[in-house]
């Protein structure tokens, strides 16, 4: 997985009310502030604008995270206090008035109180982003749509195709895990912008595009899983193939975090496929990425070891549960008997209980999906055993998410297994799993990391499919 952690805005619609509108002019504004996270530190800006009927329009912005006027519900505005919901993200600020420009209270969110101060008028944070390309490009770039055929939708993309006479050899993108725009636009970095740009200034064209309901792109993600998202890819491979500039014998894909499952979904039923670069891809369950995912932050983040062992008995037994009941109905019910009963023994006062229940059942919401079902009982070996291009995977040695020791070994014995040969596996020091140069490697380093993405992976990617299609010849 690529974004864990991260607090889930969804940019979807609701109603704002307001009460108590003696002091509203007050607050009229943007306020801004950063809050902690085990993310990283991110900025939220409340926006409040009064209307002509003395009511007041409220919006979101989490800007770190690309998202932008999100619609609030209800404020008040009482003596010193404003309450504002976030009902569809399920979200709630709190603040006392400290002077007419700070706020000093909670944000609320998903059963978790970070502690968030704002002030009026601050001007968000900006991060230079020194990789980004800017026109005009030594290439052509083209907006292209396509069609997944099989569940009968449109994708779209971009298409950048290198300066001079083809057929040139061709790479396909692959997003991460959650819907991701085809720049897989994360942080403010765009780095699918920045390698399709490498790569097509040196005679490679890449196709990079909008996940469904991203964007451009048709179709939804609220059935998805890993197995259907790579009939996308799939699609886009097809289009590549009837384009008269590519060289249909030299289409591969390059898949990050996610993608790196569904390179090898894709390439172990198309024989189409010329070869694969895995950009931390895994190589085990899903299961066993996330637990150790969620070891390997909290031990860098400091967390004591009795509340590391608490959550990840918790997960486990959590992940167990849904592997072995695929009825969600009985799923959720038995998970929720579960913790019941484990928190009986604990002895807490009632309010304490209550958190905690409300804490897990939101736990049980973000596993109790197609996609999180698929991505945890899912062995990626099954895949990469059938897989008989040849194969570059890559893992930077400070990527905690997905951690290389436990993912690069199972990629390679998986190949083995299946009589492939052609694999050149890479651990890469120093880097972390948006494969940036990394103090730490947790999340919060993302933002504030001015590299989008390492030049020397670039240059080894580009080194290596130039050497893999001209052996194909």
């Amino acid at each position: 997985m690529k974004k864990v952690w991260l607090l889930i805005i969804p940019l979807v619609l609701s109603a704002a009310t307001v009460t108590g509108q003696k002091s509203l002019k007050e607050i009229e504004g943007s306020w801004t502030g950063i809050m902690e996270t085990i993310a990283g530190n991110l900025q939220l800006v409340f926006n409040f604008t009064m209307t002509e009927a003395d009511t007041i329009k409220a919006t979101l912005d989490s800007p770190d995270q690309s998202a932008m006027g999100i619609p609030m519900g209800r404020v008040i505005f009482e003596g010193d206090t404003l309450v504002a919901d976030a009902p569809m993200i399920r979200g709630q600020f709190r603040g006392v008035c400290e002077g007419d420009s700070i706020l000093t209270g909670n944000w609320i969110q998903l059963g978790r109180s970070y502690e968030l101060t704002v002030r009026k008028n601050a001007v968000p944070i900006t991060y230079n982003r020194p990789q980004e390309p800017r026109p005009p490009y030594p290439y052509t770039e083209e907006e292209v749509t396509f069609r997944n055929s099989v569940e009968d939708f449109d994708l779209a993309g971009t298409l950048t195709l290198p300066a001079g006479e083809g057929p040139f050899p061709a790479v396909v993108l692959i997003t991460g895990s959650g819907p991701e725009d085809r720049d897989e636009t994360i942080f403010m970095h765009k780095p699918f912008k920045v390698i399709a740009d490498y790569l097509t200034r040196n005679g490679i064209a890449v196709l990079r595009y909008d996940d469904r309901g991203v964007g451009k792109s048709k179709g939804s993600m609220a059935e998805a899983t890993s197995l259907t998202l790579a009939g996308d890819a799939e699609a886009a491979v097809d289009y590549l193939m009837h384009r008269p500039e590519i060289d249909s014998r030299k289409i591969g894909l390059a898949g990050h975090s996610e993608g790196g499952l569904i390179a090898p979904i894709v390439a172990s039923r198309n024989k189409n496929i010329a070869f694969i670069i895995s950009l931390a891809g895994p190589g085990v369950t899903g299961r066993d990425i996330m637990l150790k995912q969620a070891r390997d932050i909290m031990e860098v983040s400091g967390t004591d070891e009795k509340e590391i062992e608490e959550s990840l008995n918790i997960n486990r037994h959590l992940f167990q549960m849904a592997v072995d009941e695929p009825d969600t109905r009985r799923f959720a019910k038995a998970a929720l008997d579960w913790y019941g009963s484990e928190l009986d023994k604990q002895g807490l006062d009632p309010a304490e209980r209550k958190d905690k229940m409300s804490a897990f059942a939101e736990g049980i919401v973000s596993v109790n999906n197609p996609w999180m079902r698929y991505f945890i009982a899912t062995d990626p070996a099954q895949f990469w055993s059938r897989v008989k291009c040849p194969v570059l995977a890559l893992n930077g040695e400070k990527d905690l998410q997905v951690n290389y020791e436990q993912n690069l070994p199972a990629i390679k014995a998986a190949l083995k297994k299946g009589g492939n040969r052609k694999v050149k596996i890479v651990a890469l020091p120093g880097l972390n799993h948006l494969f940036q140069h990394a103090e730490t490697g947790l999340p919060a380093e993302y933002i504030k990391i001015e590299e989008t993405f390492s030049p020397e992976v670039l240059a080894l990617m580009t080194s290596w499919i130039r050497k893999t299609v001209k052996r194909g010849d």
